[in-house]
């Protein structure tokens, strides 16, 4: 797909000023401009990011309530049922409190809702298994702030109910005369953990269903009879982090940091077990990498199976018992694969038939629900336009969507709540619930919302380049200075240089569809490789100069480091 190269400038003077003032290079410099980081002490926290930085659990409100009943629990001797969710950031919610409450000598049991049967969230049924297993005391993770009825019926069983979640809540209409038009509805709880129902932004707005646990458990820890480190559990934050594609920047951004650094010491036999199945073993630990190997076997469970044993999996002690689940969970990933591929192509093959409108919506009897969010990003991501991929069963109907950055999804699938049974989800990603007769007219409402919202224009995916440089700004130092960066992710992508006016020197398509050369400009001369770009060769035979984008990058090959460029894109010389 064409892309629109976007440069960020920045007036020359100010680049060299924070260059000078910071003690970084000026690629640095407007990289970092770039991300609104411009003061010699927010270049110095967001370059080295401490522990210490860490905000206070109390201030998110409700946390001190939350706290307070659970040291309750501990003194009465109740049972707790944690209630989770079956995706990566769920499950290690999940894992994080659960595994807090027992380290605290608390009698502690979880549940994990199965997909197919039960569906997303916390429901008045997962009150009935909170009755059957004795608890008092109901805690959920990365669920609940939309969960009216099953609080309801936690009280009329009089069982206590503590929501910790990150999701959107909902937004009650107010009369047009009120002098608020909208406000946040919560769940009557005893407690609500969610940086989100207080309205402004804060450090903990973007945070995870794990990063919320986290904070949950790091404030458990704070009080005198803790017995744990919250730090243990920063492995298991990072991934629900990663997972959830929230902004790796302010809190999310050092809970990954910490994270990733445990995740490397193989501290957890199951994660071990983990990168041993997904041929990671003895490779650095980079986000990037897990999300390609290790979070794919973890999220195949909750899409295709019961994931409540991947809970058992993070937590367990014992190798033999974490091999064998690295096993199982490898074999689902593989037929999670087959399932998704498959309805990937019968998604495109409706799309060539029907066209494109600003919103894609498809519709079929019987696709898996546990892909239909993986082939919604797929869609969404490859024709740059929000994608609704819904399944049917009957007279009923379940989908999964994915949004563009301009197009907030959940606001918009509130002005189409006449036809929908229930949705919830964050502005970039949803979930929604619909009668199977009403899909054509909910299609035909959220383009109609779309076509307000955003233009054509912004169906044209873009490439931001970070900075333009000549080929003799890329060294060894520049590297070393972009790993300080990391983690990259939402919010902090990988940083982009382009370059132009530059010589392809000895192509050639290796593997057979990565393209290998070496570029040249003037007298530096440096190797490059572009992944599954074979195709762009033939659209260059013509032209004698490129202009090319590319992540610098150390190639290290028996015992040599050489520089590379890790190619995004070419095209002429304009």
């Amino acid at each position: 797909m064409n892309r629109r190269w976007l440069v960020n400038r920045t007036n020359p003077e100010y680049i060299e000023y924070v260059s000078k003032t910071a003690s970084v290079s000026r690629p640095l410099a407007q990289i970092l401009i770039n991300r609104g980081i411009k003061t010699s002490e927010e270049i110095h926290s967001f370059l080295y990011p401490q522990l210490s930085r860490l905000s206070d659990p109390f201030d998110i409100p409700g946390m001190r309530t939350a706290v307070e009943r659970i040291l309750a629990a501990s003194r009465n001797g109740e049972r707790v049922l944690v209630h989770g969710d079956y995706d990566v950031d769920g499950l290690s919610a999940t894992a994080i409190v659960h595994g807090a409450l027992k380290a605290t000598g608390i009698d502690s049991v979880y549940f994990i809702p199965d997909r197919m049967s039960q569906g997303y969230g916390f429901k008045p049924s997962s009150v009935a298994k909170a009755k059957q297993v004795g608890a008092s005391l109901i805690i959920t993770v990365d669920c609940g702030i939309t969960a009216f009825d099953a609080a309801d019926e936690c009280r009329r069983a009089r069982i206590d109910l503590i929501i910790t979640d990150h999701h959107e809540p909902h937004v009650r209409k107010e009369p047009k005369h009120a002098k608020r038009p909208e406000s946040v509805a919560i769940p009557d709880a005893v407690a609500v953990v969610n940086p989100k129902t207080t309205g402004p932004a804060s450090r903990n707005t973007n945070l995870s269903g794990a990063g919320i646990a986290f904070k949950l458990v790091q404030a458990l820890s704070m009080t005198h009879s803790a017995q744990f480190s919250a730090y243990a559990f920063l492995d298991l934050a990072a991934l629900g982090t990663i997972a959830d594609v929230v902004p790796l920047t302010d809190e999310n951004r050092l809970i990954v940091k910490e994270g990733l650094k445990l995740l490397e010491k193989g501290t957890r036999p199951g994660i071990q077990a983990l990168r041993n199945i997904s041929g990671i073993k003895g490779k650095g630990i980079r986000t990037g990498l897990l999300l390609f190997t290790i979070i794919p076997r973890i999220n195949a469970a909750g899409r295709i199976a019961d994931s409540r044993d991947v809970v058992k999996l993070f937590l367990s002690e014992d190798e033999d018992e974490s091999a064998a689940l690295s096993v199982w969970m490898d074999s689902l990933n593989a037929k999670r694969q087959m399932i998704e591929e498959n309805v990937y192509q019968e998604a495109l093959g409706m799309l060539k038939k029907r066209g494109i409108p600003r919103v894609i919506v498809l519709a079929a009897e019987a696709w898996h629900r546990g892909v239909i969010g993986i082939v919604a990003s797929r869609i969404a991501e490859e024709f740059c336009r929000p994608a609704f991929i819904i399944s049917i069963e009957g007279d009923h109907a379940r989908g999964s969507a994915r949004s563009i950055p301009s197009f907030d999804i959940c606001r918009a699938l509130a002005g189409c709540d006449a036809v929908l049974k229930g949705f919830g989800g964050h502005k970039q990603a949803a979930g929604l619930e619909l009668d199977t007769v009403n899909i054509p007219l909910f299609e035909k409402y959220i383009n109609s919302i779309a076509e307000e919202a955003f233009s054509e224009n912004e169906c044209v995916p873009v490439l931001e380049i970070d900075a333009y440089v000549d080929l003799e700004d890329v060294s060894f130092s520049l590297t070393k200075e972009m790993e300080m960066l990391e983690p990259f992710g939402a919010g902090n992508s990988e940083p982009l240089f382009g370059s132009k006016g530059l010589e392809i020197l000895s192509p050639k398509i290796v593997k057979n569809n990565h393209l290998k050369m070496k570029l040249r400009q003037r007298r530096r001369t440096i190797h490059a490789i572009g992944f599954d770009m074979a195709g762009v060769l033939s659209t260059l035979e013509d032209s004698p100069l490129v202009d090319a984008v590319f992540t610098p990058m150390v190639n290290e090959w028996n015992r040599s480091r050489t520089l590379q460029l890790n190619l995004r894109a070419l095209r002429p010389s304009k």
